[in-house]
């Protein structure tokens, strides 16, 4: 039997909102990410009261989504090394437009060909796959025919999506993964099928 897998975003923080490369860095939701991340619990809680699992990023910006979620379902946040976002070396911090200046042949891969890139000092996107494809295969066997929700980072849902649809990491551009998006997939006998992706209807409350 396969798992079902509720695929969140955490909210947004200052750095999304200034649009920064994050990484590692331990940052905070800001006022914006608390509230979305009250409306993505209300959402999961409506849609999927029965998950077995909240399985988070350890980073606060993911725990600050993932626990509000927990706590609408009962359950404990577990934490999850496979879910913490891209070490992104040197980059972390800067701007896009700051990291072209000046490590501009590196950034022209990573927006044309990233899964080539190898972020300077950091991480890349085909280390981040095997341990997400480490992932899929323990949660499929310690929740075989339950759902399970993981909390986690931009970078990292664009690559587990990528390998829940069988295409290449030079796809990821493809996978749209907005602040507090909620993905729906289900993953059975090594092979992915995505149901819902990027959707982020249940933010309109927060205008109200």
């Amino acid at each position: 039997m396969g798992v079902d897998l509720v695929i969140v975003r955490h909210g947004r923080t200052a750095w999304n909102r200034d649009v920064r490369f994050r990484g590692k860095m331990d940052l905070p939701l800001d006022e914006v990410g608390l509230a979305q991340a009250g409306a993505t619990a209300r959402a999961v809680r409506a849609r999927w009261p029965d998950l077995a699992a909240v399985c988070s990023s350890p980073l606060q910006r993911a725990l600050q989504t993932a626990e509000p979620i927990a706590a609408a379902l009962g359950l404990a946040v577990q934490h999850h090394p496979a879910l913490l976002d891209v070490d992104y070396g040197a980059w972390t911090g800067l701007t896009p437009a700051e990291v072209e200046v000046r490590d501009p042949e590196r950034y022209c891969l990573w927006m044309t060909a990233p899964q080539q890139v190898e972020f300077p000092g950091g991480d890349s996107l085909h280390r981040m796959q095997t341990r997400l494809l480490d992932l899929l295969e323990e949660l499929a066997r310690a929740f075989p025919g339950r759902g399970v929700a993981l909390v986690s980072h931009q970078l990292v849902n664009r690559v587990l999506l990528c390998t829940l649809l069988g295409l290449s990491l030079d796809g990821y551009w493809r996978i749209g993964q907005d602040n507090s998006a909620i993905n729906l997939a289900r993953y059975e006998d090594g092979v992915g099928q995505v149901l819902c992706l990027n959707d982020t209807c249940h933010l309109v409350e927060k205008a109200r």
